[in-house]
């Protein structure tokens, strides 16, 4: 094992409290610092925009672990104190407000932060992004029965909080750029049953691309389009996506994707010293040679558990590529869906357990005649099946076969 004794951990979500959490277990006793920008510590964000945004949670049922646990693993917590630079000749982080951490090794896991569309970059009431537990609470407060509310944004996020507010009785038009919402992470087959739920609960789907907030009052009232058309609401939720948190990072030498990620290598290595976790990191894809990020909860603790192994090892020890098998799900009107790989952009779509009809399904998704996704509803033995193919990316034949 290394020889290190000051290591910092920049980022208290779940890829910096996990990789914490598995220094600590490989036996790692020297100083450990996690940094983090929000007051909380650390939470999970994925019930945000479900059981947090229904109110049927309260913030203190986000939380990772008890404040009890935490102090088990004698962490130096720095709350409320954004990384501002990383010197690495003097092997430092600098944080807002004057503060400096020191350390040998740094794991960057500072995730994303959402984009925002024109006329919506300073506070406006009415205007809503949800990555935070302050956002969730924002927007919840705008969810009123008969609110109009504007979700822009055709991904899993804006999804799950359509559905979530049409539930709480709002009025919601769901404003989507792509011919097929949601496609791109759970297939086309997918998508279509998902958005058929949306229309009949009450959303509006609407095709369009949204341009720039529309406020009056000083309120935000609405979306122009980019064909110069309004559609007016008494609040917006952003969810046009998210970059990298690593403004930082520059002139630190740290090698950066054109999109903001942090360039690894296959060990989530980015450099002498460095790691990354989570949203964050591009690391090199076994099945392209491209680099890709993951904003996917399962990947931010597989790829932070990683990273600390990595580290600890040294350039002299036992390394491995990471290889995950990229797994998400998405809650709306009582289903979960899973996937696991890249069900979109399937060729065929091959349901070997159950039916969509019934809204109990496991389905292959193949792609140059080899699975690499596959998607269901409460099917879980066989998508566990399916997952196996997935990570060999097994050759399918040409025939449906039932998944083993």
């Amino acid at each position: 094992m290394t020889a290190l004794r000051e290591v910092a951990v920049v980022g208290a979500g779940a890829a910096g409290l996990h990789a914490a959490e598995a220094l600590r277990r490989a036996g790692y006793d020297g100083r450990l610092t996690l940094v983090g920008a929000e007051d909380e510590p650390p939470y999970d964000r994925p019930p945000l925009s479900k059981h947090l945004l229904d109110g049927q949670w309260q913030p203190d049922q986000l939380a990772l672990r008890t404040p009890e646990a935490l102090a088990e693993l004698e962490l130096d917590l720095r709350l409320g104190a954004a990384a501002e630079r990383l010197d690495r000749s003097t092997r430092t982080v600098h944080l807002a407000g004057g503060g400096q951490v020191r350390c040998e090794a740094v794991i960057v896991a500072t995730g994303v932060r959402p984009r925002r569309l024109p006329g919506a970059q300073a506070p406006l009431p009415g205007a809503h992004v949800l990555r935070t537990l302050a956002d969730a609470l924002a927007l919840r407060e705008e969810l009123r029965p008969g609110a109009r509310l504007l979700v822009v944004g055709g991904g899993l996020l804006g999804a799950e909080a359509a559905a979530t507010a049409v539930g709480l009785g709002a009025e919601v038009t769901w404003l989507v750029s792509a011919a097929a919402p949601l496609a791109a992470v759970l297939g086309a087959d997918t998508a279509a049953l998902l958005t058929g739920l949306h229309r009949e609960h009450g959303v509006r789907i609407h095709r369009g691309a949204a341009a720039a907030l529309v406020e009056r009052g000083g309120r935000a009232a609405g979306v122009r389009l980019a064909d110069g058309s309004e559609l007016a609401a008494d609040a917006v939720l952003t969810a046009i996506g998210s970059t990298p948190a690593t403004e930082w990072l520059a002139g630190s030498g740290v090698p950066l994707e054109a999109d903001g990620g942090v360039a690894c290598d296959a060990h989530c290595a980015a450099g002498p010293g460095v790691w990354a976790a989570g949203d964050v990191a591009a690391w090199p894809d076994p099945h392209t040679g491209r680099r890709r990020r993951l904003e996917q909860r399962t990947n931010a603790t597989e790829q932070a558990l990683h990273a600390a192994r990595d580290l600890l090892a040294g350039p002299d020890g036992a390394r491995q590529d990471y290889r995950p098998v990229p797994y998400l799900w998405t809650d709306q009107y009582g289903l979960r869906v899973q996937a696991f790989g890249s069900p979109g952009g399937a060729e065929r779509f091959e349901v070997v357990d159950g039916s969509l009809a019934e809204h109990r399904f496991a389905a292959a998704c193949v792609r140059d005649g080899r699975v690499t996704g596959a998607v269901g509803i409460a099917a879980a033995r066989a998508l566990r099946g399916l997952r196996a193919r997935v990570a060999a990316q097994e050759a399918w034949p040409q025939a449906a076969a039932v998944a083993g």
